[in-house]
Protein backbone atom coordinates (compact mmCIF):
# COMPACT_ATOMS: atom_id res chain seq x y z
CA UNK A 1 0.00 0.00 0.00
CA UNK A 2 2.73 2.52 0.68
CA UNK A 3 4.02 1.48 -2.75
CA UNK A 4 0.16 3.29 -3.72
CA UNK A 5 0.28 6.43 -1.77
CA UNK A 6 4.46 7.03 -2.66
CA UNK A 7 3.05 6.41 -6.57
CA UNK A 8 -0.40 9.32 -5.67
CA UNK A 9 2.41 11.40 -4.15
CA UNK A 10 4.54 11.40 -7.01
CA UNK A 11 1.75 12.24 -9.23
CA UNK A 12 0.21 14.96 -7.66
CA UNK A 13 4.11 16.78 -7.30
CA UNK A 14 4.19 17.04 -10.88
CA UNK A 15 0.39 18.49 -11.23
CA UNK A 16 2.06 20.61 -8.23
CA UNK A 17 5.48 21.47 -10.69
CA UNK A 18 2.71 22.20 -13.51
CA UNK A 19 0.85 24.66 -11.62
CA UNK A 20 3.82 27.10 -10.38
CA UNK A 21 4.12 28.86 -13.91
CA UNK A 22 -0.10 29.94 -13.58
CA UNK A 23 0.83 31.56 -10.62
CA UNK A 24 3.08 34.43 -12.23
CA UNK A 25 5.41 34.29 -9.58
CA UNK A 26 3.08 34.08 -7.11
CA UNK A 27 0.75 37.47 -7.80
CA UNK A 28 -1.94 35.53 -8.26
CA UNK A 29 -4.04 34.69 -5.28
CA UNK A 30 -5.91 31.64 -6.79
CA UNK A 31 -3.33 29.59 -8.92
CA UNK A 32 -1.02 30.82 -6.01
CA UNK A 33 -3.61 28.60 -3.59
CA UNK A 34 -3.98 25.88 -5.54
CA UNK A 35 -0.42 25.70 -5.97
CA UNK A 36 0.60 25.36 -2.28
CA UNK A 37 -1.97 23.05 -1.90
CA UNK A 38 -0.84 20.65 -4.40
CA UNK A 39 2.82 21.12 -2.69
CA UNK A 40 1.12 20.29 0.98
CA UNK A 41 -0.54 17.14 -0.64
CA UNK A 42 2.42 15.67 -2.49
CA UNK A 43 4.40 16.46 0.92
CA UNK A 44 2.15 15.25 3.13
CA UNK A 45 1.45 12.11 0.68
CA UNK A 46 5.12 11.61 0.87
CA UNK A 47 5.61 11.33 4.12
CA UNK A 48 3.02 8.75 4.70
CA UNK A 49 4.77 6.64 1.95
CA UNK A 50 8.02 7.08 4.60
CA UNK A 51 5.73 5.50 7.78
CA UNK A 52 6.70 2.25 6.06
CA UNK A 53 9.39 2.75 3.16
CA UNK A 54 12.98 3.29 3.47
CA UNK A 55 13.27 7.46 3.45
CA UNK A 56 15.95 7.60 0.75
CA UNK A 57 14.58 4.74 -1.43
CA UNK A 58 10.90 7.05 -0.85
CA UNK A 59 12.33 10.21 -1.33
CA UNK A 60 14.12 8.89 -4.34
CA UNK A 61 11.39 7.40 -6.12
CA UNK A 62 9.26 10.75 -4.87
CA UNK A 63 11.49 12.98 -7.30
CA UNK A 64 12.06 10.60 -9.74
CA UNK A 65 8.29 10.44 -10.87
CA UNK A 66 8.16 14.41 -10.46
CA UNK A 67 11.16 14.53 -12.89
CA UNK A 68 9.67 12.55 -15.50
CA UNK A 69 6.03 13.80 -14.93
CA UNK A 70 7.54 17.40 -15.59
CA UNK A 71 9.91 16.69 -18.29
CA UNK A 72 6.81 14.59 -19.97
CA UNK A 73 4.46 16.91 -19.36
CA UNK A 74 6.76 19.63 -20.83
CA UNK A 75 7.27 18.13 -24.29
CA UNK A 76 3.42 16.95 -24.53
CA UNK A 77 2.24 20.24 -23.55
CA UNK A 78 4.38 22.96 -23.75
CA UNK A 79 7.02 24.24 -25.75
CA UNK A 80 9.73 22.00 -24.10
CA UNK A 81 12.57 20.13 -26.19
CA UNK A 82 12.49 16.80 -27.03
CA UNK A 83 16.19 15.41 -27.91
CA UNK A 84 17.56 11.69 -27.71
CA UNK A 85 19.49 13.01 -24.34
CA UNK A 86 16.34 14.25 -22.90
CA UNK A 87 15.06 10.75 -23.57
CA UNK A 88 17.79 8.96 -22.51
CA UNK A 89 18.09 10.83 -19.29
CA UNK A 90 14.57 9.87 -18.79
CA UNK A 91 14.77 6.45 -19.19
CA UNK A 92 17.36 6.26 -16.50
CA UNK A 93 15.55 8.01 -14.42
CA UNK A 94 12.65 5.19 -15.39
CA UNK A 95 14.87 2.59 -14.73
CA UNK A 96 16.37 3.52 -11.59
CA UNK A 97 12.67 4.06 -10.17
CA UNK A 98 12.05 0.40 -11.29
CA UNK A 99 15.55 -0.78 -9.99
CA UNK A 100 14.50 1.29 -6.82
CA UNK A 101 11.12 -0.68 -6.39
CA UNK A 102 12.26 -4.00 -7.07
CA UNK A 103 15.21 -4.37 -4.61
CA UNK A 104 12.87 -2.77 -1.45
Amino acid sequence: MSWLVLLLAGLVEVAWSQSIKPTQNFTRPVPTLLCLALMAAAVWLLSQAMNTLPVGTAYAVFTGIGAVGAITLGAVLGDDPISVGRMAAVSLIVVGIVLARITT
